[in-house]
């Protein structure tokens, strides 16, 4: 309400509404550089190399027109900026400095390329005039002359310099020059830009300078427009509402696009009183709504979470004249989507074809992210291959977010195979397809097929040329070649090139990943100087960065900030938190930002599901972990193997085996496969608790469902049949012993036969079975143990000196340690507890047991085996470090 009173004061009579608005000024010049491919070649290293020369293939620029401000640093203005400023007044200033400093690098070679065509039409004189005198009719004639609306608010962000009251009035006549040249775009331009520079303080004299004389310039509507967008451009509510005052006082009706961009600010800041109360000035004084309103308000209500107030407005849009579009019912079935209510929106899409609205390829894109979202990958695919049934044929966008389904679940066949149909369709891959396949081949697949991605989708003929520059980055990125990545952009982007998104959210995360966090936040903040509004990867990306390197406290602000200022904060971003909080065990931290999370309406897919259940269980809160996952399947999440895994361990830790066996066979019910994890998990529980038939049946069982054990199941296995054997009685000793490591040298067997190479933990495995084991039986055992070229290693020396103590020969333990130490072999502390012991019962017993038996002579061999294999893997560790 501040500015009421000084346009008050200059009211006067209405004039005609100004209609008509011109030409838009504001498309891209054309670009100079034609599409750049990468030539033939297959390996990592030629890729690489070839994405490194596609920058030569730019067009050369002269360095002197050129400033760089990527390569800054502290010496005097460069020639090249001091060419730049000497046209604007006050050059050389330190106001000129800082003009200079506001604009980015593509700003810059525009304003120095439209200067120099002005000197070529000989119109030098008005640049030199300028230099001398900050006037607002000169200023217009050069803005005008250099083209492009880009190009002109650039050269005006250069002269602005001050916030003087004579400053201001200067811009204000040129704002009003440029409406009346049917320029209106360029003139909220300017002024939104004087009113983020002086504030609100001094919003008041700006406004009373663009009333007072206007007439001579424009039209009631078209300053009061400008100003009214202006405000709600640089977020200012109450001084943009008090300039709607003034348009009703004055008999000016809004615009309904200025209207909209003020609904939507709004909506953001949760002013919904006047957001009713503007919406009901509407409809009693104009203009009335339309469709365009009516999807800005229920847009803004629905991401607000407040579902019911945009059903409500869609079913009024018939009373007043309007009827719902596919944008209209996008917007509910997406809000639904969101909120985890999955379930509805199908209903929406046959309410929506019901109407006479045919679907459009986002209503189904919506609908297979979300399904996707929950895992319910066999869902998310009806509706992909159902879109054709509406004569719809998928787009890359569709494709993307089911292959990105795939690889969430760890899918990479199926997100292969679809990468595979999207390219006999014709359909061509962007920077998107290159990262979710390359980071889940990556992450899940092979690190070969990942490299062998970024050369074929790099020489795709199916690869658009704007993507280029995209995968180009992204490829580097992969490489781990960060320095590279950031050249080339920085070259593009001094060359006039402005990327997408996808390349500054590429280099980024990479950022993040090495924990080089100052540097990801100044490539953000280049990105965002070159115009590029931040995205959920962008945000996500950032707080990885954070949380990986245990920076929680600034995480959490930055994502409330992101919150706060409307960017788009999804699950991701929530779920790179969790596992922070978890990996610092800060489970009470985790559990409050998961409450955060779902009052904030932000409801947490499978992957962030799966986070929060495998945080709870590895801190030992089983039963809440399981509590959430029950919770969450309800809702319609399919939780995936990760999620099952987690559970299964968690259970298998506190000794619930009939919950884990439990949930093995509801995981397989669900159609998911149990992986190699899943049966470890279950076979090394069952071993602990000596149920070892189960646990064999359970071994047997991953041959039938396709599962190929590893070294970590064999060697479960192999420890559970000899631990068996340790704890029998000695009533059942004759009995039992031999038939247990009778089923553990079976199974030594069954994994040689497989293919799949023993380990130091198979041997120490064996070994402590062959200790306890009968003398015939251990000598057959221990054949096959050296076959095994094994490496020991302090667990091996651990077990055979205890061994020594066990059977009644300390002095052989103490012998075999000295023999040890004159090696440098490095002892534990449990190497040393057991020697004392050993020092101990040789004292205890007056001296040494001069005792020498065929199992002392047996246990004197392998150590010996030991000592040898110990010094000779000891002498070749050497000859490889010699130079």
């Amino acid at each position: 309400m501040a500015m009421r009173s000084p346009i008050l004061v200059h009211v006067r009579v209405p004039v005609q509404i100004l209609t008509k608005t011109g030409p838009k000024s504001n498309q891209n010049p054309s670009s100079l550089f034609g599409s750049v491919r990468l030539m033939s070649s297959h390996t990592k290293e030629q890729v690489i190399d070839r994405v490194l020369s596609v920058v030569k293939c730019f067009p050369k620029v002269d360095p002197s027109k050129v400033t760089p401000d990527v390569h800054k640093s502290d010496e005097s203005w460069s020639r090249n900026e001091e060419c730049l400023i000497q046209f604007v007044p006050f050059s050389g200033t330190r106001v000129s400095l800082d003009s200079l400093s506001l604009l980015n690098s593509n700003e810059k070679r525009r304003v120095i390329v439209g200067l120099s065509k002005i000197v070529k039409l000989q119109q030098c004189y008005l640049l030199k005039e300028f230099s001398m005198n900050f006037s607002p009719v000169l200023l217009v004639d050069i803005m005008k002359l250099l083209g492009t609306r880009e190009t002109a608010f650039a050269f005006f962000k250069l002269s602005f310099r001050d916030d003087s009251d004579c400053t201001i009035s200067s811009c204000c006549i040129a704002a009003h020059i440029l409406a009346a040249g049917n320029l209106r775009l360029l003139a909220q331009d300017v002024i939104s830009w004087v009113i983020g520079r002086i504030g609100p303080s001094k919003s008041r004299d700006l406004v009373e300078f663009m009333w007072r004389g206007h007439y001579v310039y424009e039209t009631d509507f078209s300053v009061l427009d400008t100003l009214m967008r202006s405000f709600v451009k640089v977020e200012m509510v109450d001084e943009a509402l008090d300039v709607v005052v003034m348009m009703r006082i004055v008999s000016v009706l809004p615009s309904q696009s200025a209207m909209s961009g003020l609904f939507k600010l709004l909506l953001r800041v949760g002013d919904y009183g006047s957001v009713w109360k503007l919406f009901r000035d509407m409809i009693r004084l104009g203009p009335r709504p339309c469709n365009y309103i009516f999807n800005t308000m229920i847009h803004g209500f629905c991401r607000k979470g407040y579902i019911r107030s945009g059903e409500s407005l869609l079913h009024s849009m018939w009373k007043y004249g309007c009827q719902p579009d596919v944008y209209t019912y996008n917007i509910i079935i997406n809000a639904y989507c969101n909120r985890g209510l999955t379930t509805y929106a199908p209903q929406w899409v046959r309410l929506m074809i019901q109407s006479g609205c045919k679907p459009s390829p986002a209503t189904f894109s919506t609908l297979i992210h979300a399904f996707c979202r929950e895992g319910n990958l066999v869902e998310a695919r009806k509706v992909f291959d159902g879109i054709l049934e509406f004569g719809i044929s998928p787009n890359v966008v569709i494709y993307n977010t089911l292959m990105n389904g795939y690889v969430k679940m760890r899918d990479i066949g199926e997100a292969n195979a679809l990468f595979e149909k999207m390219q006999e369709q014709g359909i061509s891959p962007d920077c998107v397809t290159f990262n979710i396949l390359v980071a889940g081949e990556y992450k899940y697949g092979q690190e070969e097929d990942g490299d062998r991605l970024i050369s074929e989708l790099s020489l795709s003929a199916l690869l658009p040329a704007h993507s280029l520059y995209d995968i180009s980055v992204a490829s580097l990125c992969w490489a781990g070649k960060l320095h590279d990545a950031m050249v080339f952009l920085q070259d593009l982007l001094e060359k006039g090139i402005t990327p997408s998104i996808f390349a500054f959210n590429s280099i980024i995360a990479a950022y993040s990943r090495r924990g080089l966090q100052d540097k990801a936040f100044e490539t953000y903040e280049t990105m965002v100087k070159f115009g590029l509004t931040p995205s959920s990867a962008t945000c996500s990306s950032l707080l990885m960065g954070l949380s990986r390197w245990r920076k929680l406290k600034e995480a959490k602000v930055l994502l409330y900030n992101m919150i706060d200022n409307g960017f788009p904060i999804n699950s991701v971003a929530f779920t790179v938190l969790l596992d922070g909080y978890f990996r610092i065990n800060d489970v009470s931290g985790a559990k409050r930002l998961w409450s955060k999370m779902k009052s904030m309406g932000k409801f947490p897919d499978v992957v962030a599901a799966s986070a929060f259940i495998d945080g709870l269980a590895k801190a030992g809160l089983v039963e809440e972990a399981y509590e959430v996952f029950v919770k969450m399947s309800r809702k319609g999440l399919v939780l995936n193997n990760f999620a099952y895994n987690s559970l299964i361990l968690g259970f298998c830790k506190t000794g619930n085996l009939d919950a884990a066996l439990k949930l093995q066979k509801e995981m397989m019910h669900n159609g998911l496969l149990p992986d190699i994890l899943t049966s470890n998990f279950v076979i090394n529980g069952l071993c602990k608790h000596g149920s070892m038939e189960l646990a064999f049946n359970a071994f047997l069982n991953m041959h039938q469902i396709g599962l190929s054990p590893d070294i970590v199941t064999y060697n479960t296995l192999i420890s559970g049949y000899c631990k068996i054997f340790d704890h029998v009685s000695a009533d059942e000793f004759v009995n039992n012993s031999s038939q247990k490591m009778k089923y553990a040298v079976m199974l030594l067997d069954d994994l040689l036969l497989a293919g799949v190479t023993p380990d130091t933990m198979t041997y120490n495995t064996m070994l402590k079975g062959v200790c306890s084991n009968m003398l015939n039986r251990a000598m057959i055992i221990t054949a096959k143990l050296l076959k095994m070229a094994f490496v020991p290693n302090v667990v091996t020396t651990n077990l055979l000196l205890s061994q020594f103590c066990k059977q009644g020969m300390p002095e052989k333990t103490i012998i075999w340690g000295q023999k040890l130490e004159e090696e440098s072999f490095e002892f534990d502390k449990i190497s040393r507890d057991i020697i004392d012991r050993a020092y101990r019962n040789v004292e205890k017993n007056g001296g040494y047991l001069k005792r020498i038996s065929e199992k002392a002579l047996f246990l004197d061999f392998l150590m010996k085996m030991t000592y040898i294999n110990l010094r000779r893997d000891r002498s070749y560790k050497n000859l490889c470090n010699d130079p």
